[in-house]
């Protein structure tokens, strides 16, 4: 039975499939803590770069975990990242740092930091934690996994409008497309932890679907779990 005081949602999916806006949106219907484990690795790959590190550096990574502290705090207008004490969370959305993050994350003692400190932050329930292996490595008794997913064509897109935001001059379209394939490649085939549905996940395909009626969809699966418990 699902205790509505302690329920764990793991959002899953590939870069570009709209976890952490509907994460954000179910938080918020719900009443929940939004953990975005992506912004930890996108903390950490920032605190690399500004080192002069290489995101393919295992063991210079490694030691650098060690002096690292990442926390999130909520507030109305969405989680803060601070790094080592200093808000980041404006830079997070730089591209070179989510290339980095991407790379930084296939290395396993990174991987395993990662989990462990997620497993802590969530470890009081009332969460909603979206990242690539919450449902699989991170909280794989977590009452509710949805795995989010969608064509690399239309997650490019939708990226590159992200990015059109953010940034005056955005990469083209067909690099974000490459980028994003690159990734899918890295994060599916990775050694620790590979992008996958958990056996027990309900996998929705966003390709044709609108971001409301994604989130409707889920937000019908949470209420339909919370009426149940």
């Amino acid at each position: 039975m699902t205790d509505p005081q302690r329920i764990v949602i793991a959002i899953d999916g590939p870069a570009g499939a709209g976890k952490s806006t509907v994460a954000a949106r179910i938080a918020s219907r719900f009443h929940l803590l939004n953990l975005e484990t992506g912004a930890m690795y996108r903390a950490f790959a920032l605190k690399a770069l500004d080192a002069r590190l290489s995101p393919d550096d295992g063991a210079a990574l490694e030691a650098l975990a060690r002096t690292t502290d990442i926390r999130i705090e909520p507030s109305p207008q969405g989680n803060r990242i601070f790094l080592d004490g200093a808000e980041v969370t404006w830079r997070l959305r730089e591209q070179a740092v989510t290339d980095a993050a991407s790379r930084v994350s296939v290395h396993p003692a990174i991987r395993q930091w990662m989990v462990d400190s997620q497993r802590e932050l969530g470890q009081r329930g009332r969460i909603v934690m979206e990242g690539r292996d919450i449902g699989t490595a991170v909280f794989p008794d977590a009452d509710i996994k949805i795995f989010l997913d969608a064509d690399p064509e239309v997650r490019s897109q939708r990226r590159y409008e992200q990015i059109e935001q953010i940034d005056a001059a955005p990469a083209a379209a067909a690099s974000v497309l490459k980028e994003i394939r690159e990734r899918d490649q890295r994060d599916r085939t990775r050694a620790v932890s590979p992008l996958r549905p958990a056996p027990d996940a309900v996998v929705i395909d966003s390709t044709a679907l609108t971001l409301d009626q994604v989130i409707e969809r889920v937000e019908g699966i949470v209420q339909n779990r919370l009426n149940l418990a």
